[in-house]
């Protein structure tokens, strides 16, 4: 309301080709926090896997789907390798998913060798807008992931079990269904994701940063519970998170257009997650006192 320009169709297209990869890995940690989890690995997961496809492409000269396959993969198994640890060995995910995110991101700046990676123009085209659309085919996969992770949470029995196992995992259990194998599949599913948001990071800078998407975590957290989504688990909607991080993107956007520093961004951005924890606390003990 206080800037002139917020309004116009060029910044909200431009709000929109820039989330996707945030989009991606909100979606991935709504899946980890409905089933009582957390994963604070997703921003050095995202930049290993950038950092993988960039060294791939310009120092072994491999084909993109080859390149980009194997990104995702490597993220993928560093999900798997969260997922087996926390789960299996009865270790809390944010103890071990901390430590990924050490391991992660000392293995990115292993294969840049602590430098920037400059791909080229090769990979524009997945971040660059569609002509006459606008929009690029980056914003078109999350949104389309959005819809997909949607559907599996409130459609399918394997994404059901995410919401069961992280409002009551005893009764699962008891129910005599394996809980293992999908609370290992959330933290899977973010992994793969991450990794294609590292993909997607990459073509949108042109570039494979070793020090890529630091605090990201945090932004996916927040737009995870501005969204609705419980940290205490058992509660959580895709295209809520989606409007999260749409929330976040906006505030973001208006606050650079006001001339905000990056502190007053982070003070506010941390506030509105405190704001959110409070709320969802508040709401949940005014649903027990009524029940």
């Amino acid at each position: 309301m206080t800037t002139d320009h917020f309004s116009e169709i060029a910044t909200l297209v431009s709000i929109a080709n820039q989330i996707p990869d945030l989009t991606l890995v909100s979606v991935g940690m709504t899946f980890v926090l409905i089933a009582r989890g957390i994963d604070l690995s997703v921003g050095s997961v995202l930049a290993l896997s950038s950092a993988i496809f960039g060294v791939l492409i310009v120092d072994r000269e491999l084909p993109l789907i080859v390149a980009g396959a194997t990104a995702i993969i490597a993220a993928a198994t560093c999900g798997l390798i969260n997922g087996l640890i926390s789960i299996k060995a009865r270790i809390p995910s944010f103890i071990v998913t901390l430590g990924m995110l050490e391991v992660a991101r000392g293995l990115t700046k292993l294969v840049t060798k602590s430098e920037t990676k400059y791909i080229g123009t090769i990979i524009e085209s997945i971040s660059d807008p569609i002509p006459y659309l606008l929009i690029s085919p980056a914003f078109v996969f999350a949104l389309f992931t959005v819809f997909a992770g949607q559907f599996l949470l409130s459609r399918m029995a394997f994404g059901r079990y995410f919401i069961a196992i992280g409002t009551n995992e005893n009764a699962v259990r008891l129910s005599g269904i394996n809980v293992a194998p999908y609370q290992i599949a959330t933290f899977v599913l973010c992994g793969i994701l991450c990794g294609i948001a590292g993909v997607i990071h990459a073509a949108k800078l042109s570039t494979a940063d070793p020090n890529a998407a630091v605090g990201i975590e945090l932004s996916a957290i927040a737009a995870c519970v501005i969204g609705g989504t419980s940290l205490m688990g058992g509660r959580g909607n895709v295209l809520s998170t989606f409007l999260g991080v749409l929330i976040i993107a906006t505030l973001q956007t208006g606050l650079a257009q006001l001339g905000a520093s990056d502190p007053i961004k982070q003070v506010i951005t941390g506030s509105v997650i405190i704001a959110a924890v409070l709320t969802d606390a508040i709401k949940q003990r005014w649903n027990k006192s009524k029940a």
